[in-house]
């Protein structure tokens, strides 16, 4: 079967190397020119596997309100707001229910954990290099409360069968020596073992290769502007490009991997998709001092910032902004992350010549990422990802080729089955 894919960011990508396995014909259409040139472009660099609670929680609510007003707050929820922002925020509040809360986290966790598995797998199949370090994610809390919280959490991670193991501030710098100037700051902290971190678009543009290597095809610079479609089946892409005539692009199949754009392209179909548009930020800063610089990933739980090494490189990322499609770079939340680099790790980056970034994370209310038949019959999505898009990439796509040969994925997972 033909397969047109719609995007090359993480999940397109991901989609098309495991379709293009169970032996489909794939085309990607992406209007940048080269793979990962978006939202997968200059992430946190974290498989966070042991975080699978959503923002949605019973807590947030709370910590939303006490984030009011602070320009630099990890969530920035941007006025005046359209309806679009109003809706989700509405809907986002529900998932924050106790009971919904706990289904959506023991979803996530089921999907992270099998993505995990399929990403060490496909690396030893294809034996692709992206600054890869398989020494965990350590979570870091500075207080006896988020302690607390965290000790709550690795008890859920381990009942999943996820790695997870609460260290005191000595064992933190035993494992990470980089640490020892935050040791009496420290709580403590959460290490998920499973866990790993890398260079993700490093990671898509090796895969892409791969997948055409394997026969996939890729037309880069060409832009989907619309979707034709009757009341059951799609019947073509309408496309273009610069310096040609837009024309329609026809397949047996089609798969929605479009990100934050994929609401857009599904509106004029009368198909809401409950994904919005959630900017995060991210400063990659070359290195002064290597050897006092942290090579095992980390998540300061308080400020919501995550860092990894990416080689001779720290990638720094985090806050939240619903703004709509606004991709400008705000100078108080660029500053927020050079102001952590130098508490944390003094005199380590160079913080003077930063390389500041923001992509568009898309985000369902309850954080469960959008994989599976949509109501016609032969179009597929692979979207929602927000901020696991990584993490849920390689489970996500062997699951949703599984669901277009019409077998059942081997995890637990809300997928679409319309």
């Amino acid at each position: 079967m033909h397969i047109a894919i719609i995007g090359a960011g993480l999940a397109g990508v991901s989609a098309a190397w495991y379709l293009r396995q169970a032996g489909h014909e794939i085309t990607v259409i992406e209007r940048d020119a080269a793979p990962a040139l978006e939202t997968s472009f200059a992430n946190g660099g974290q498989i966070s596997i042991s975080h699978p609670e959503p923002w949605s929680n019973p807590g947030a609510p709370m910590q939303v309100l006490r984030w009011l007003g602070k320009k630099d707050a990890p969530l920035l929820f941007r006025w005046p707001a359209e309806m679009a922002r109003i809706r989700w925020g509405i809907e986002f509040l529900l998932e924050c229910l106790p009971g919904r809360s706990r289904a959506n986290t023991l979803a996530i966790a089921h999907l992270a954990a099998y993505s995990g598995q399929r990403l060490k797998a496909l690396r030893e199949e294809v034996g692709i290099e992206y600054d890869q370090l398989a020494r965990g994610v350590l979570h870091l809390y500075f207080s006896p409360e988020a302690l607390l919280h965290g000790a709550q959490q690795q008890r859920v991670l381990r009942e999943l069968g996820i790695g997870a193991e609460m260290l005191s501030p000595d064992a933190c710098v035993a494992l990470e020596p980089a640490l020892t100037g935050l040791a009496p700051r420290l709580s403590g902290a959460m290490l998920g073992s499973d866990d790993e971190s890398g260079d993700a678009q490093r990671f898509t543009s090796a895969l892409a290769q791969r997948c055409r290597e394997a026969g996939c095809r890729f037309l880069f610079d060409t832009t989907v502007t619309g979707i034709e479609a009757d009341n059951q089946r799609i019947g073509g892409l309408r496309v273009s490009k610069p310096g040609e005539m837009p024309y329609l692009h026809q397949a047996d199949a089609y798969v929605l991997a479009a990100g934050s754009y994929s609401t857009p392209l599904m509106h004029p179909l009368g198909e809401r998709l409950p994904i919005y548009p959630v900017k995060g930020y991210s400063a990659t800063l070359a290195l002064r001092d290597a050897a006092r610089a942290p090579s095992t990933s980390l998540t300061d739980e308080s400020r919501r910032i995550v860092c990894s090494r990416l080689g001779d490189q720290l990638r720094i990322a985090g806050t939240a902004e619903l703004n709509g499609y606004n991709l400008d770079l705000d100078a108080d939340r660029c500053s927020a992350l050079l102001r952590w680099a130098e508490d944390m790790f003094p005199g380590v980056c160079d913080t003077e010549d930063p390389h500041f970034w923001a992509g568009l994370r898309p985000t369902t209310p309850s954080n469960l990422p959008i994989i599976g038949r949509s109501r016609f019959a032969n179009l597929y999505y692979n979207t929602g990802h927000g901020t696991l898009g990584w993490t849920l990439a390689c489970g996500s796509a062997q699951a949703l080729a599984n669901i277009v040969d019409d077998t059942a994925p081997d995890v637990d997972f809300p997928f679409l089955r319309a």
